[in-house]
């Protein structure tokens, strides 16, 4: 079945606003965080539950170079899904149609986003992803409302027309699309000669509907030498730390699920959700970093919109709280405690995977499992048990 969800990161473009402020260095490479800023993009869209694998676009003259420090930054901090490389081409929509070409079979869904734009939140692309999923639409792209008055000139600079602002969008990248879809209107486009500055400008061309939804304004593209402010800490952080626990019960109908890997095996979990017992301590763990509650009020287990959801995308919820309050996680020590199933196995995979879900790298989230030597109800096979202990810095505003 042809479902997959895959990103593209456009990291080709050279920069030349930017090459007397960068030493000619082209933004994308620019370092953040300790890597380059695609690769901030790229964790971000990797981090998505819904997001299948990257396609990652670098110029012609550097694709080897760049490609070998992606293999060494996945090695070091692993994105968690399958990469491939696409060579760049000399405007952007060449490039994205290169990116089009390696995608594999399976996928029938793509975002595309720019490789400058390092601020991006997970639940953006989560939302996006959803959005495309659940209407009857050929795209989904983010917008964010214009506050300032906008004005159309003609050649000469006079004012012809001040449109109504109510109704503009400042549109931002990822941009989601169907497959068959794009890879029809960049034929088209090469067919007939347009030369168009996003994606979606191509699917209105052809006249396929393109659905707006809300952006975010932190998702900010780096553009011009006055935003390299932006890539340095503007404010003081102080540290900061959340305790969860849960617990679940044996005995139900869902398989059972840790740090969003599916264990499997004769215990099923009693929950409304997918009863992630090692998601759900973690995600109280994080609200605890800046009092936001619990997820019983976030997510009521008396409400039909949470039924057997994935608490990866209740995950993704809580990130985008924690970033809106100005909390950035450092590290995650998390810990399963029951007497059956024997965890070791999959030890390793959960601490990947989490650490992919929360865009850290794997050596900043530890992982045991544990029993209580047959004491207690987790002893008598009656259910499982999780806690965590999340460090955080929190912006101070």
């Amino acid at each position: 079945m042809h479902s997959e969800c895959w990103g593209v990161v456009l990291a080709a473009g050279q920069g030349s606003r930017m090459a007397a402020a960068t030493g000619g260095e082209a933004k994308q490479f620019l370092s953040y965080m300790g890597a380059p800023l695609w690769w901030r993009s790229a964790r971000s869209m990797a981090s998505s539950p819904l997001v299948h694998g990257l396609v990652l676009v670098f110029p012609a003259g550097r694709l080897e170079a760049a490609r070998e420090e992606a293999l060494k930054l996945d090695r070091k901090e692993s994105c968690g899904v399958p990469l491939l490389f696409a060579e760049g081409g000399e405007r952007r929509q060449d490039s994205v149609r290169h990116a089009l070409d390696v995608l594999p079979d399976s996928c029938e869904t793509v975002l595309v986003h720019d490789g400058a734009r390092p601020f991006l939140r997970t639940a953006l692309v989560t939302r996006l992803a959803d959005a495309l999923r659940k209407n009857a639409v050929s795209g989904v792209i983010p917008g964010t409302e214009v506050t300032d008055t906008i004005k159309e000139t003609d050649d000469s600079g006079l004012v012809s027309r001040t449109p109504s602002r109510e109704r503009l969008r400042a549109v931002q990248t990822p941009q989601a699309f169907r497959l068959a879809e794009l890879r029809a209107a960049h034929e088209r486009a090469e067919q007939e000669g347009w030369s168009v500055t996003d994606d979606a400008s191509l699917m209105e061309r052809t006249g396929l509907p393109v659905l707006v939804v809300e952006g975010d304004r932190d998702n900010i593209k780096i553009t011009n030498p006055q935003d390299l402010a932006l890539l340095s800490e503007q404010n003081p952080s102080l540290p900061c730390c959340g305790y969860g626990y849960d617990v679940h019960a044996y005995g139900g109908d869902r398989p059972l699920m840790l740090g969003g890997v599916s264990v499997g095996g004769e215990f099923l979990i009693r929950a409304h959700s997918d009863g992630d017992v090692l998601l759900h301590a973690l995600m109280d763990a994080i609200l605890g970093c800046f009092a936001g509650g619990d997820i019983g009020q976030l997510f009521p287990d008396n409400d039909p919109a949470f039924e057997n959801i994935s608490s990866s995308v209740l995950l993704d919820h809580v990130l985008t709280k924690a970033a809106e309050a100005g909390v950035r996680l450092v590290h995650a020590d998390l810990t399963v405690i029951a007497q059956k199933p024997k965890l070791a196995p999959h030890a390793d995979a959960i601490r990947r995977n989490v650490s992919r879900l929360l865009d850290l790298p794997p050596d900043h989230v530890a992982f045991k499992a544990t029993t209580e030597e047959k004491l207690g109800f987790t002893g008598a096979l009656q259910g499982i048990k999780a806690v965590a202990l999340v460090t955080a810095l929190r912006r101070e505003n």
